[in-house]
């Protein structure tokens, strides 16, 4: 190989540059090995429509394959899921909450900032659910945007689409239905929208998260759970 050709190579530095930018997924090197996969889910969660360059977002075609990952690398014990969203594509988040869920090695997820809309049943996804002090979660119906035919059976179908939704988080946490159902409807907490916005502790009394607490925390039941696994 001659020199130019050499050049024009990424360096190992470059690669992990692009899959930290890419991907929001740790790049590691030979000096750190985990057998733990840490993914972000940020901003909002991209799915079959491409959201405008300036918005920050996840695409779901990008985590699939990672927590396929999870499943088949024998080197992988656990799977730690970071979130700060505003939500999103519902069956984008959806799908990819169902994946999480039905991962047979333990997970956890840590919800910094926020894990609002479709970030909640994402969060409840996991064997076991942390928030930050801090952090917030809003709970509203599903919204719909674009050519809307105004006709029972487009009202039919949202009313389906959120019962998926409270199905799951129902499923998936300690919150019951019609807690879910009444904070989802709620008029009076937030000034240009129905729904509720709950805090840490909040989300937590509730049973929709687990626990209060952050990273330390997470990783330190993360790999209780490997402990028991093995």
């Amino acid at each position: 190989m001659n020199k130019d050709n050499e050049k024009s190579l990424p360096s190992e530095e470059d690669k992990s540059k692009d899959i930290i930018k890419e991907l929001g997924l740790l790049a590691t090197g030979t000096d750190f090995e985990s057998d733990i996969q840490y993914i972000n889910i940020i901003g909002s969660v991209e799915g079959h429509m491409v959201l405008p360059a300036e918005n920050k977002t996840t695409k779901y075609e990008h985590l699939i394959p990672q927590l396929v990952a999870v499943e088949e690398n024998p080197k992988l014990k656990g799977l730690l899921i970071i979130l700060n969203t505003v939500g999103g594509d519902v069956e984008a988040g959806l799908a990819l909450s169902e994946m999480i869920s039905t991962l047979s090695k333990p997970t956890v997820s840590l919800v910094l900032g926020g894990g609002h809309s479709i970030g909640i049943p994402l969060a409840t996804s996991t064997d076991y659910s942390f928030i930050a002090q801090t952090a917030t979660m809003t709970l509203h119906p599903i919204r719909t945007n674009g050519l809307v035919i105004t006709a029972e059976t487009t009202f039919d179908y949202l009313r389906k689409t959120q019962d998926r939704v409270i199905n799951f988080i129902e499923n998936h946490s300690k919150a019951d239905r019609d807690t879910i159902t009444k904070l989802m409807n709620r008029t009076d907490n937030m000034p240009n929208d129905v729904g509720t916005i709950l805090f840490g502790h909040e989300a937590v009394e509730i049973g929709i998260i687990d626990e209060v607490g952050g990273l330390s925390q997470a990783l330190k039941k993360l790999r209780s759970e490997i402990e028991k696994n093995d």
